[in-house]
């Protein structure tokens, strides 16, 4: 059966970072629908962020899977909870801890050398170099697919994110997965086991690569997209 993907991008990244990914889901049957984050915006808050894929969300279907890479997924509950999808799905992700942090009470998200980034006056961070943004998201990419990323990359301001409380206090009761990155430095597969059952109530799908499957591995992750969607639409 054919679904909407809804294609939710992490920090520093765009709607760009979905090209590999959505002819392959094209070419399995399905739409696809990718949207830019207010991520440059040190006022924006997860609120924020929520509508602006609200925006892009089309309206009144029953087939949306929505898709949240890294920081992205801390964006879903929020779309959850205005649009319920039929499958929700964290790519990497960065999972909510309802009342803390992510990164508390769990083993270390990143790997040390990953996010060697530098401050700029705003608050907003950037990579400085092609060589530290591999390092963090692009260690199973081709040099041509890293770069292309790495000139695509938008300065990531996150001021107004962690200063408040998540404005989510309970999960909204939908279809859930979770894919993770067995070689990811940004988000490990230490963290993520360790803490996916718990706040999601799912186990981790491991699959093989780093941060960006999109990116490195479009193919092999419309497969595992195109079963799940299968398996939550019937």
């Amino acid at each position: 059966m054919s679904a909407t993907f809804v294609l939710v991008h992490g920090a520093w990244h765009g709607a760009w970072c979905w090209d590999r990914l959505v002819p392959e889901l094209q070419g399995r049957g399905h739409a696809a629908v990718a949207m830019d984050l207010p991520v440059d915006d040190g006022g924006a808050t997860f609120e924020d962020y929520a509508a602006a894929v609200l925006d892009a969300y089309p309206a009144d279907l029953a087939d949306v899977v929505l898709v949240g890479h890294s920081l992205g997924a801390m964006v879903l509950p929020l779309v959850e909870a205005a649009r319920p999808p039929a499958l929700s799905v964290s790519l990497c992700g960065v999972i909510p801890n309802l009342g803390a942090a992510p990164w508390d009470d769990a083993p270390p998200m990143a790997r040390e050398g990953a996010f060697a980034t530098e401050q700029r006056p705003d608050g907003a961070t950037v990579f400085p170099t092609l060589e530290s943004a591999v390092t963090s998201f692009y260690a199973d990419c081709t040099d041509d697919d890293a770069a292309w990323a790495f000139a695509r990359l938008r300065p990531q301001n996150s001021s107004s994110l962690w200063d408040r409380a998540y404005p989510v206090a309970v999960l909204p009761d939908v279809r859930r997965a979770a894919v993770v990155g067995i070689d990811d430095a940004a988000v490990t597969l230490e963290f993520s086991r360790a803490v996916t059952r718990d706040r999601l109530g799912v186990d981790p799908i491991e699959i093989p690569g780093d941060h960006s499957p999109f990116l490195a591995r479009p193919a092999e992750l419309a497969d595992v997209l195109d079963r799940l969607a299968g398996e939550a639409l019937g």
